[in-house]
């Protein structure tokens, strides 16, 4: 199962050379997770107030064409691998025009319990939902 968000190019997320800022695209991966957790029905509101936080541990980010301010880009989000404790995601973001690929990049988030620590095991309706996203 793939997750599909449109965002835009807004001044704000450009450099001086008129491009997308390298690090504009780090929130736009965010994008992708949270919208694909909620559609999941994993809302990250609730799974905070069960005491569970999904920090970022990994990120690889491979640059492959500029964005420009205006561009109309798709965020693709589809779950790579899911393990009793954390989840990858991989992503790519790519011109919804031109469908030119911008970036591709992989995001491991670890589960932490209410008092900062590793969990050892997802909770049984999270690993559920997240593996009926690698199911279809």
């Amino acid at each position: 199962m793939k997750h599909s968000q449109e965002v835009r190019v807004y001044y704000h997320d450009t450099d001086s050379y008129g491009v997308v800022w390298h690090g504009a695209y780090v929130k736009w991966l965010e994008i992708g997770r949270v919208e694909l957790c909620e559609m999941l029905g994993l809302s990250l509101a609730e799974i905070e107030s069960a005491g569970v936080t999904l920090p970022v541990v990994d990120m690889h980010i491979r640059y492959k064409s500029s964005a420009l301010m205006n561009d109309r880009l798709l965020v693709e989000t589809s779950i790579k691998e899911l393990k009793p404790m954390s989840v990858m995601f991989s992503h790519t973001i790519k011109n919804k025009d031109t469908q030119k690929v911008n970036i591709i990049a992989e995001t491991t988030v670890v589960l932490l319990d209410k008092n900062g620590r590793l969990m050892k095991k997802m909770p049984e309706n999270m690993y559920n939902a997240f593996l009926s996203a690698i199911e279809n």
